[in-house]
């Protein structure tokens, strides 16, 4: 039997780019009906996320935007709102991350939803949380690295403050997101009552931050300063091999020991810098030096063999190349490929998470702008020339089939 604990739930994905188009999906796979109502315009992360064969769905889009039911309206215009306030009726979550302002002035707020509809779950994303100084400001992924100090923690590494190259925030966030959904809808089976959610970006990723780095300042007097020291080591990096790179960690006192022997420097587990936890906290600098110094004297290969019989949590250090042939991921399955209605072949990203030993499905590939607009209008019951009618002065977009 299929995992699918949100059939029946339908949400109404008033969301695009990254962050909210994340947390919907989530909840599809979780088995929710997930309507993604799009302008003419189109999701931005359609061209965004890279090239496509048509231009109209990026790899990013692609997998951002599975299992979802594409409807195309122009909001603009009065006979499409009234379209969307029947869509508002029939969904029992609304997921937005326009601004807050935008929302207002559609009717799309949390006030004005929630006034109407006390039971309904709604859940803003914002980029900054709305009763601070920032709210209503734009952001990105990016922006929010740097305003959050995760770009500064490469200026306290490396000399220079950095991007993660991937958007990791909006992931993150998402992933947030989809969990406090969840929770109100578990909530709303319960009691009967909605929930008004407001999940912000900014102060989500400060705490993911702050809960390592405040580390020695959480305490008052502050014992230390500010930051994971282990983790702002310039020596935290993968390390060099004869032929690439490794990654390991090496954290109890069993598996230092054991690395130390297995790099030829056994002495070293009995100086009283390194001989515990403790210790090699307080000498972390000196530690990770240590710990961090090149393996040239051995293949990737060789070095993966002796850490992994010392039981030390290695891997190599994948490239997005060495990735996609990965052993793992291809024993799994998890490159799957599939026919795209207007892409041609593509390639799916298996589930990740297993229930009952069994992956749910991937869910259909992402649709084209409006894939689903007739159909989903003809669900709520408007006549077909009315959508006729819709369709004709451009406040309902129909994709070609």
């Amino acid at each position: 039997m299929t995992f699918a604990p949100l059939k029946g739930v339908r949400i109404l994905d008033l969301t695009s780019v990254v962050v909210g188009p994340v947390a919907t999906w989530r909840l599809g796979q979780y088995g929710a009906e997930v309507i993604k109502l799009e302008s003419p315009e189109g999701d931005l992360m359609r061209g965004l996320g890279g090239i496509s064969p048509t231009g109209q769905h990026s790899g990013a889009y692609l997998h951002l935007n599975r299992g979802k039911r594409n409807v195309c309206l122009d909001l603009k215009k009065p006979s499409a709102r009234r379209i969307v306030d029947q869509l508002v009726a029939s969904a029992d979550v609304i997921v937005a991350n326009m601004r807050p302002q935008a929302l207002e002035r559609l009717g799309l707020d949390a006030n004005t939803i929630g006034a109407k509809y006390p039971a309904k779950i709604y859940c803003l994303i914002t980029g900054y949380g709305t009763d601070g100084p920032y709210a209503g400001q734009p952001t990105y992924d990016s922006v929010v690295q740097g305003v959050t100090g995760m770009a500064g923690l490469m200026l306290a590494r490396d000399g220079a403050p950095a991007y993660v190259p991937m958007l990791i925030c909006d992931h993150v966030v998402g992933e947030i997101t989809a969990g406090a959904i969840l929770a109100a809808v578990l909530q709303a089976k319960t009691t009967g009552t909605g929930a008004s959610i407001e999940v912000p970006m900014f102060e989500t990723m400060a705490t993911f931050v702050l809960q390592e780095h405040l580390a020695q300042q959480s305490f008052e007097p502050a014992v230390g300063p500010l930051g994971d020291l282990r983790l702002l080591s310039p020596h935290n990096k993968p390390v060099k091999t004869a032929d690439g790179w490794i990654s390991f960690t090496i954290n109890t006192d069993p598996q230092v020991r054991a690395f130390l022997k297995a790099t030829d420097r056994a002495e070293l587990a009995d100086d009283p810098r390194f001989s515990s936890v403790a210790a090699r906290a307080k000498n972390v600098g000196a530690w990770f030096a240590i710990r961090g110094a090149p393996l040239t004297s051995g293949t990737t290969a060789d070095w993966l063999a002796t850490f992994q019989a010392a039981d030390i949590a290695a891997m190599p250090c994948h490239t997005l190349e060495t990735l996609r042939e990965d052993p793992h991921l291809a024993a799994i399955g998890f490159f799957q490929g599939e026919q795209h209605p207007t892409e041609g072949a593509t390639i799916a990203l298996q589930p990740s998470i297993k229930f009952d030993g069994a992956r749910p499905p991937a869910g259909t590939p992402s649709q084209p702008k409006g894939w689903e607009t007739r159909a989903v209008m003809e669900e709520l019951k408007v006549a077909s020339g009315d959508i006729d009618a819709l369709v004709a002065e451009g406040a309902a977009r129909e994709a070609l089939r």
